[in-house]
């Protein structure tokens, strides 16, 4: 009789060659996934190809190591919509949009109550600029569970993408009444400030800017915080830019907060340029910022 511990070893092999089918072919692994390079993760907004590119050495080492113990997590308990969820966003972890869909889909054909599937469908729709189906998934998520921060943080960005920007304020709204520390409150201040200011309401903009504190703490939302911190004006235009310049990511967060402080300041070609930047010099584009600087330039 096979060992347990060679049991988990063979399991490992095969999980990193082949693709399993399990439950109608939930199960999408490492061999299947390493794609040509020649194939693009996503037609951006710009009708750019966007390649998956989500980390390099050890760190994608632990990417890959962690889909692995997901996946073998689903296969010894394929009911457990949990389950379903954390292998889903293994998946979403190493920008494999269009599989990870295709697992939370899975998951909602078995369990169609189960908001978390929903919540990260839509947000993985809204990866791959599907911002219509995330519309319909995260209203769903809302539904299902009307008390959870990421599920109206999602549906207000998805609103905010198509451009529904009351809509979008309506989500934001509920999304700070579940925030629950400073920085899901500074995350959502962020949205909250700009979607009020594309709608032209700067009283009610310049209030949210008053809960935003020096006392505050911040642990994963610094570039929000250092964009709000401009906004009230304790930080300049010099040093924020600055601070845009710092990354990748830096650029597409704290970049698309000042083309939107120019948008709503009237200085259109400035607002365009940062936007531009951000689409064309920047390679993390499943951030936030960047798919909302294509929808601008889109709009523009």
């Amino acid at each position: 009789m096979i060992n347990k511990k060679l049991f988990v070893i063979l399991i490992l092999v095969f999980l990193s060659v082949f693709k399993i089918c399990l439950f109608g072919g939930l199960i999408v692994t490492q061999g299947v996934q390493e794609k040509s390079k020649k194939n693009p993760e996503v037609i951006s907004l710009l009708w750019k190809k966007l390649f998956a590119t989500p980390a390099k050495g050890e760190e994608l080492l632990k990417l890959r190591d962690a889909l692995k113990e997901a996946a073998i997590q689903v296969e010894a308990n394929p009911e457990n919509p949990e389950n379903i969820v954390m292998y889903g966003r293994r998946l979403a972890y190493l920008w494999r949009y269009h599989e990870a869909i295709e697992v939370f889909s899975k998951g909602v054909e078995n369990h169609p109550d189960f908001a978390m599937l929903y919540r990260h469908r839509g947000h993985r729709y809204i990866s791959i600029r599907k911002f219509e189906k995330a519309f319909v998934d995260l209203t769903r998520a809302s539904k299902l569970n009307d008390h959870d921060f990421d599920i109206w943080y999602h549906l207000g960005l998805a609103h905010f993408l198509l451009g529904e920007f009351e809509e979008a304020l309506s989500a934001y709204k509920n999304c700070m009444k579940a925030a629950e520390d400073d920085d899901s409150k500074i995350a959502i201040s962020n949205w909250l400030y700009i979607t009020l200011r594309r709608l032209g309401n700067e009283d009610d903009a310049a209030k949210i800017l008053d809960g935003i504190t020096e006392e505050m703490e911040v642990v994963e939302n610094r570039s929000y915080y250092n964009l709000l911190l401009f906004y009230k004006g304790r930080k300049s235009e010099i040093e924020i830019t600055a601070l845009a310049e710092a990354s990748d990511i830096d650029m597409a967060t704290i970049g698309y907060g000042i083309g939107c402080w120019y948008l709503y300041n009237e200085s259109i070609p400035k607002a365009r340029t940062f936007f531009e930047k951000i689409v064309n010099t920047t390679m993390y584009w499943p951030a936030f910022g960047f798919i909302a600087a294509e929808a601008e330039l889109v709009r523009m």
